[in-house]
């Protein structure tokens, strides 16, 4: 299979709020569908209805294998303003194994092109965060090519999710964003991870849409990072 997947990086369990399957539950599917990696990335505090500091502060108890395959435990910090500010301590983000930073509406308005972007950009300059999360959202409009040299020069990996392109996700215009942001990619040699965003444990993996859209647009395969474990984690834990 082209774009072929060991790994998922961006899922949610029970304890986000609003998803619906436990650690084990998610570990054992992903194991079940043949991947090598697993992340978890719960929302953080201030999105409405997940856990508490005390969550990722205590996740340090958490095996980091199961059902033979490896977890990343981490977090989907909330960005909270254009300077890049987000809902996690350091000193906690510093602990985990993996960070996705996103935008979500109840925890930032939409700004003006320029303001969103700055809050792409200003959060990629802190040093634990991996990840930006679906930055396809239509409702915050955003400079592409900025978003995606930005992601060249410090390192990150920008994020391919298959749960915005679904027609009843509440995202807007995420495969033409997502179009332009890719062909940028292609552009600058910038990696993208295919991620599926899953709130349930049969979603883990899925990514027909993502693959879909890589295949039109003829992305080369080595900038997806789903190929391999060991390539995806020299961009984790520096």
């Amino acid at each position: 299979m082209k774009y072929n997947s060991v790994l998922d990086l961006h899922t949610h369990t029970i304890v986000s709020g609003h998803a619906y399957s436990t650690l084990r539950e998610m570990a054992k599917a992903a194991s079940d569908k043949g991947l090598e990696l697993l992340g978890i990335t719960e929302h953080a505090p201030k999105m409405p209805g997940t856990c508490h500091l005390f969550y990722f502060d205590n996740l340090r108890i958490v095996p980091r294998e199961l059902y033979g395959i490896e977890l990343v435990l981490g977090s989907e910090v909330n960005i909270l303003d254009a300077k890049g500010t987000v809902d996690l301590p350091q000193k906690t983000m510093e602990k985990l194994d993996i960070i996705i930073a996103s935008l979500h509406t109840p925890c930032m308005e939409p700004g003006s092109r320029q303001e969103n972007t700055e809050a792409y950009l200003n959060v990629m300059k802190n040093p634990c965060v991996n990840i930006i999360g679906h930055p396809d959202d239509g409702r915050y409009e955003v400079d592409y090519e900025a978003l995606v040299q930005g992601a060249k020069e410090y390192g990150k990996i920008l994020e391919l999710n298959n749960h915005s392109m679904d027609p009843g996700c509440s995202r807007i215009h995420a495969v033409e964003n997502d179009t332009i942001m890719l062909n940028y990619c292609k552009k600058y040699q910038v990696p993208v991870v295919m991620d599926s965003d899953a709130h349930f444990d049969t979603l883990i993996g899925e990514f027909d849409m993502a693959r879909e859209l890589l295949t039109k647009l003829d992305f080369p395969e080595e900038l997806v990072l789903n190929r391999s474990a060991e390539e995806v984690k020299k961009y984790l834990k520096k």
